[in-house]
């Protein structure tokens, strides 16, 4: 169920070339309180004509526009009287299909870069004359389109943007999405706002009330099942869900038991009987069950699509207990739908065990999913709509697989409590540090590597923990967190001397990309 239609009258799509900050433009757009989606470039002209948006955002990508088979467009695009704006490799396709020159760079530019513009350009009105961006290109356009005026350029690149007006075709060669660009919020802003001609009426409030519109037309007088982690992203869910249709919604939780230390009973604490939440609450404790089913499984993979094929299974168990249930409801995001492939072009990263890991045989009539278009930032803001304490609402991202990626190789009972009892070390000091919110997502991984230690004057052969800590705004890039020394010599020794079995204690300093922000 797509929660989008009915909420917004006016959507901004952003065309995906398989760039690694295309979901970051779609975001720069709902900052600008306009509704976007991501579509893949092989997305047909008559569906983009369909859903009449107000602008058009053609981002970048790892190719270059004048090879053969590199990702392109149909020429009909820039002729629909639709804004386009061309991002880096969007800007050389836009000059290419519409007869400009794009060839390789004498001189490659990466990086933060001064740029000169011409404030005579709608896009950059407000921005100042000299401002700095962020260049990330191999290719440049070397003669612009028939139409078209220079409207940018930096002292290695004569052609930094450039626009018809009259056309309402922008093209900008750097990438105005992403913080590096000190002034590309405002250039957004500028295309979105006053190109497109957009109001701006996204907003968190709508969304829940119109959510609640579409939740209660959608089930009428069905009933309602819900995967329940007690995570953000399902929390919300089930907020927004008991709002719309209140008792007809029943939320299972399941502890597979590769939750976090205690976690199980404090996610009942809340939702269960007694707890601020009116709706009907089951736990179902099916740890031994995913330990017997993950026992002698390391593939990551498999790993997620056991897990996530368990979860229906257990939810089919209790559907068949409760009686007759028409939906099953999950809180899938935006990010969920897009890096498991199925929203925009950029590769299949993983699979989200509730997006790419279901089974194909459902024992339901339809699933909800009431945050599927939203990111994590926007799933907050409606968790703080609807009224659910902040403590949950900003409480630390857990995977729907749980433990099961945070442990490398084989899931086992003792490696789990191994990570249990780090993780719950490592966040406790955090806290105490006073990091506990300016540090977008830390946890401890248990590696599968063990090596030689010394104890007490005894030779060991134990596990090495791995900590990790990013920054994100958005969970689609990340930057691994300074954290004082100090705190982190204070969560080696805990972990050594408190966690039976480990020897060895590191920090990760991986920014995504190039990994992930879960081990696996």
């Amino acid at each position: 169920m797509n929660m989008e239609q009915g909420i917004s009258k006016e959507k901004v799509i952003v065309i995906d070339f398989g760039g690694q900050y295309n979901q970051l433009v779609a975001r720069r757009v709902r900052e600008c309180n306009v509704y976007c989606e991501i579509y893949s470039y092989k997305t047909d002209i008559e569906q983009i004509k369909a859903m009449n948006p107000k602008g058009i955002i053609l981002t970048g990508g790892p190719n270059s526009c004048y090879e053969e088979n590199s990702p392109t467009y149909k020429k009909e695009l820039f002729e629909l009287g639709i804004p386009v704006l061309g991002l880096c490799y969007g800007a050389q396709l836009m000059m290419h299909v519409l007869g400009g020159k794009v060839e390789k760079a004498p001189v490659r530019e990466y990086g933060k870069t001064e740029v000169h513009v011409d404030k005579t350009s709608p896009l950059f009105s407000d921005v100042a004359e000299t401002t700095i961006c962020w260049m990330s290109h191999f290719d440049y356009i070397s003669q612009t389109a028939p139409g078209f005026n220079i409207t940018a350029h930096t002292a290695d690149c004569p052609v930094a943007a450039a626009e018809n007006r009259e056309k309402k075709l922008f093209a900008i060669q750097f990438h105005p999405e992403v913080l590096h660009t000190q002034e590309g919020t405002k250039m957004l802003y500028s295309f979105v706002r006053n190109v497109c001609g957009c109001a701006g009426t996204w907003r968190m409030d709508s969304f829940v009330e119109e959510s609640v519109k579409k939740i209660r037309e959608k089930v009428g007088s069905g009933k309602v099942l819900l995967a329940l982690s007690g995570g953000v992203d399902s929390s919300v869910a089930a907020g927004l869900l008991s709002r719309a249709i209140g008792k007809q919604l029943t939320c299972v939780f399941v502890d597979h038991g590769l939750l976090r230390k205690d976690e199980g009973d404090e996610v009942e604490a809340v939702f269960g009987a007694g707890g601020q939440f009116d709706l009907n609450f089951i736990r179902v404790n099916a740890q031994e069950r995913y330990y017997g089913k993950l026992s002698g499984v390391t593939e990551p993979e498999q790993k997620r699509k056991i897990i996530g094929e368990e979860f229906i299974r257990v939810f089919e168990e209790e559907a068949k207990k409760i009686g007759a249930v028409d939906f099953l409801a999950q809180g899938t995001i935006y990010p969920d739908v897009v890096e498991s492939g199925l929203g925009g072009e950029s590769a299949v990263i993983k699979s989200h065990h509730n997006v790419g890991g279901l089974p194909d045989y459902v024992d339901f009539k339809e699933i909800i999913e009431p945050l599927r278009d939203l990111f994590k930032d926007e799933v907050r803001k409606a968790g703080l709509e609807l009224g659910i304490p902040e403590k949950l609402v900003f409480r630390q991202p857990f995977p729907g697989p749980g433990l099961g990626i945070r442990i490398i190789g084989e899931v086992t009972a003792e490696k789990v409590r191994i990570v249990q009892d780090a993780d719950a070390i490592y966040r406790e000091e955090i806290a105490k540090a006073g990091l506990d919110r300016s540090i977008g997502q830390y946890f401890a991984a248990l590696t599968n590597m063990r090596s030689v230690g010394v104890m007490g004057d005894e030779r060991t052969y134990d596990y090495a923990v791995a900590l990790r800590a990013v920054n994100t705004v958005d969970f689609m890039t990340a930057e691994a967190a300074e954290i004082p020394f100090e705190v982190l010599q204070k969560v080696m020794s805990r972990v050594i001397n408190e966690v039976k079995g480990v020897n060895r204690v590191f920090y990760d300093l991986t920014s995504k990309p190039p990994g992930t922000i879960e081990f696996e």
